[in-house]
C-alpha cells in the first residue's frame, strides 16, 4: 500500500436538478451526472444554487458518481 493520498479530481459541470436534503444533481459533460452537496459548516456563506448554474465539483475519490460544490462559477 502507498502513503500518498490520491486527490480527488476537480470537474467542471451545470446544475440540472435541484433534490431534498441540500443535494443536487450535476450534469459533467454529455452522458454522466453526479450527485453533489454544498459544502456546509462553521464559516461557510450559504450560496443558493439554481438550475443552470455553472459550479466546480470536486469528486469522491471512491465513487465517482458522488462530489462536492466546491464553487459557483
Amino acid at each position: 500500500m502507498s502513503d500518498e493520498k490520491q486527490t480527488p479530481g476537480v470537474v467542471s459541470g451545470t446544475v440540472r436538478q435541484v433534490l431534498p436534503r441540500a443535494l443536487y444533481r450535476v450534469a459533467i459533460d454529455a452522458r454522466h451526472d453526479v450527485t453533489a452537496h454544498a459544502p456546509g459548516g462553521v464559516g461557510r456563506n450559504f450560496v443558493r444554487l439554481k438550475v443552470g448554474d455553472r459550479v466546480r465539483v470536486e469528486l469522491a475519490a471512491r465513487d465517482a458518481t458522488r462530489g462536492r460544490i466546491v464553487k459557483k462559477l
